[in-house]
């Protein structure tokens, strides 16, 4: 029997152990958003310096962030051949609405295929998975590959503390490529790797007209009304064809090369099925492009709140002194965060009244990421993707942002490898949050057959 098929084995015969670790993972609640869980987040971080420490690995840490700590966990043989980085969060979305879950989202529930509970799909899942296909290898075999885990606490407020944590450790952090696996496939039987990311600015508009609420009644039809000039702004954003009217919003959008068209048109994709999912009898976007094409490689503008005037119930007949609008862009290559919010602060100067003062703040900044289709490292994960799955992977580019992964790119100069096990109906961040086992369990074997697939490659 071959080393590969020992850690096969190895993952096979312990699979109950590892149901029995991911349910004591994915039970502690590391909310990392709501002050009150902070101990928990703690909690989740101590989990994982345990476990590193009883695979024997050469150093584990809490570093300290000034907000919740990153777990930094560092194996290393002599003579490595290669160094990959691993990253990951453990921290977790709220849990509300509570009264929507059909199981406790703190006790992992397995019904059938599917195991349910906050952060079962994101990201505790993958993770476990990927850290569970390094204990499979050690229990048999040293590992020549100086593997270097980073595993933060705050992904899911916008991770405030990561860039100053690569600029301060970037000696430390020194490696060949990343590996991340908080993404996903398609379908159970149709693998996938997602290599680029859209980059996301997330502004609050807030406009002030008169100097407090007054009577619609005495004073409508006198002077401006902010959620109507709101409204009116709103809908100047975009013309008739979906487009965004920002002044340069587009200029500097990277064009779709051939290669990526053509992998692009072999995705899976029915705009009846979307239109089902979403539940709307229409699909809307900017005129010229695909369902696919909107989803990935077309940068866009949403509002994603209204506030303003009287929202209580009942009536009350009030003319506000100020309305606000939360509004994301997401953004492709090569297009600036810093830039867009210049031209979406010239587009309020050309077309806000005068009488209505504007105040814009920006809440967060990710830039775009693309990583290189033809490095050798994607063709590892292509190759391990391909021996589980007997098919080769599906190339992909996700409308989501991980800022994470261009940071790794701008400060460390590195790619990532986006490789995870999470579905699209997996409900990530609403209730009833599930992950497929079988699948999961043929993510762990992608990912021991990773490592197989880089020595296979360095040692060429």
């Amino acid at each position: 029997m071959n080393d590969s098929d020992v850690g096969l084995l190895y993952i096979q015969k312990h699979w109950d152990s590892f149901l029995s670790g991911f349910k004591e993972f994915v039970s502690i609640p590391s909310i990392s958003t709501l002050p009150e869980y902070k101990g928990e987040v703690l909690h989740a971080a101590q989990w994982l310096e345990k476990y590193f420490k009883k695979l024997n690995f050469h150093r584990v840490d809490l570093i300290d962030t000034g907000g919740h700590p990153i777990v930094f966990a560092e194996y290393k043989e002599p003579n490595p051949v290669m160094t990959l980085l691993i990253y990951g969060h453990y921290d977790v979305q709220p849990v509300d609405p509570e009264n929507e879950w059909e199981t406790n989202p703190f006790q992992p529930t397995i019904k059938g295929d599917y195991i349910y509970g906050r952060g079962v799909s994101d990201m505790k899942g993958q993770l476990y998975a990927q850290m569970f296909s390094i204990q499979a290898w050690l229990a048999h075999n040293p590992l020549p590959i100086h593997l270097k885990y980073i595993i933060e606490g705050e992904e899911e407020i916008g991770s405030p503390n990561m860039q100053m944590f690569l600029n301060k450790y970037k000696d430390m952090l020194k490696a060949d490529v990343v590996l991340n696996c908080d993404g996903g496939i398609f379908a159970p039987d149709v693998p996938s790797i997602t290599y680029g990311l859209r980059g996301l600015v997330y502004f609050e508009l807030e406009l002030k007209g008169p100097k407090q609420d007054l009577h619609s009644g005495q004073y409508g039809g006198t002077i401006r009304n902010p959620i109507h000039v709101l409204c009116e702004l709103i809908a100047k954003m975009h013309d008739e064809n979906g487009k965004v009217t920002l002044p340069h919003f587009y200029e500097n959008v990277r064009p779709l090369s051939e290669e990526e068209k053509t992998l692009l048109a072999q995705i899976p994709h029915s705009d009846e099925e979307w239109k089902k999912f979403v539940g709307m009898s229409q699909l809307y976007g900017e005129a010229g492009y695909s369902t696919i094409e909107r989803i990935g490689v077309r940068p866009t503008l949403d509002v994603n709140g209204i506030i303003g005037g009287f929202t209580g119930e009942g009536a009350k007949t009030v003319l506000p002194s100020k309305a606000s609008a939360k509004i994301s862009m997401r953004l492709v290559p090569d297009q600036e965060p810093e830039k867009i919010e210049e031209y979406l602060r010239e587009f309020l100067q050309q077309h806000c009244p005068t009488e209505i003062k504007w105040k814009l703040a920006l809440h967060s900044c990710a830039p775009p990421a693309v990583m290189n289709l033809h490095s050798p490292y994607m063709q590892s994960a292509a190759n391990a993707l391909s021996t589980e799955f007997g098919k080769k992977p599906l190339f992909r580019r996700e409308g989501g942002s991980v800022p994470i992964v261009a940071w790794l790119q701008q400060i460390l100069g590195i790619d990532t490898i986006l490789l995870g096990f999470a579905l699209p109906d997996d409900g990530i961040h609403g209730p009833n949050e599930r992950q497929n086992l079988p699948l999961l369990k043929r993510g762990t074997r992608v990912y021991y057959n990773l490592c197989k697939e880089l020595l296979n490659m360095v040692r060429k």
